[in-house]
């Protein structure tokens, strides 16, 4: 969990009225995420989440909060932002910019099934037909371009063998990013980090429904493969070993297929989409472990999850059944 801005009730209750939220009932810190402040805030007109970014500037969040806007009017079941009565979506407080959303029902699932995988790519899917009318462009602040600038900055702290499987997947990803197949790869903007954290499911055991996917803020233009690729590398790996579960990997295609057919560099690419979804959260990971900001409370993820995800799979390159 990370507060790295804290908020008074006063400071709260100024924004809720600036956004004719009514009165605030309460305020909590949430338990969870690591780039942000977020707070649950009670109202007496509902129930929200507020953000507080740390990293992105008021400059660059147009396009994050544009894109849940987007995808909320298009029937998604996403955080949709508060507009003040200007029609700005995001709102200065403690000296960072601040949105609000509303709050979605339902919990995560961090220990999800098949039944919960085609779900995941049923939605992911659908996202993915949203944005073709989406006009904003920004690409990914998470791609080649950050890892080939992370990469130096913690390979002094890996192992020998670490070092060399970095190197090498650094190789491996820019010889395919410059490749024809790559160019052909569909893309548009993509939420790029949807693990088990940012879903929410609700309902009995399982017959959970998704009803919510929140955490737009590592979004960007990618390539539709690479979110896929995210996704598989979350929901379907097993999370002692880091290896794919099959079944698990079969229904979240399942599910995306049932809403869009990816083309043939999509599946062509897919195994390598895969690697480079596992290097960016090694990477991440890394720079979060050795380096970590000052916060009231955070605690780093253990990077070598996601060593052992990308060791998989360099050694078992995986394609769909057909």
């Amino acid at each position: 969990m990370a507060v790295y801005t804290e908020v008074s009730l006063a400071q709260a209750q100024a924004l809720a009225t600036q956004l004719s939220l009514g009165t605030v009932r309460s305020l909590e810190p949430v338990p969870s995420g690591i780039e942000n402040t977020n707070y649950f805030l009670g109202t007496d007109a509902g129930e929200w989440v507020l953000t507080l970014f740390e990293r992105l500037s008021a400059e660059q969040l147009p396009f994050y909060l544009r894109l849940m806007q987007h995808l909320a009017q298009h029937g998604l079941p996403v955080p949709e932002p508060h507009a003040d009565a200007s029609g700005a979506l995001c709102h200065p407080l403690a000296g960072k910019p601040a949105a609000v959303v509303n709050r979605l029902p339902g919990a995560p699932v961090h220990a999800p099934d098949a039944h919960h995988a085609d779900q995941v790519g049923a939605t992911l899917a659908r996202m993915h037909l949203a944005v073709a009318d989406f006009p904003l462009n920004q690409p990914n602040l998470r791609g080649l371009d950050w890892w080939l600038a992370t990469a130096p900055t913690v390979r002094p702290e890996l192992d020998a063998d670490a070092a060399t499987l970095l190197d090498e997947e650094i190789a491996y990803q820019q010889h395919l990013a410059a490749s024809p197949t790559y160019a052909q790869l569909p893309r548009g903007a993509v939420h790029a980090d949807l693990f088990r954290d940012n879903a929410l499911f609700e309902g009995l055991p399982g017959r959970e429904r998704l009803c919510g996917v929140f955490d737009f803020y590592f979004a960007g233009v990618d390539s539709f493969a690479y979110d896929l690729a995210v996704a598989i590398n979350d929901w379907c790996i097993d999370d002692d070993s880091g290896h794919l579960d099959e079944t698990r990997a079969e229904a979240l295609i399942t599910g995306y297929r049932a809403e869009r057919e990816p083309t043939g560099a999509e599946w062509r690419l897919l195994p390598a989409m895969r690697r480079a979804a596992a290097l960016r959260f090694w990477l991440s990971r890394l720079a979060d472990w050795h380096a970590p900001r000052d916060a009231a409370l955070l605690t780093p993820k253990d990077p070598r999850h996601f060593e052992r995800v990308l060791r998989d799979c360099v050694a078992t390159p995986w394609h769909p059944g057909a």
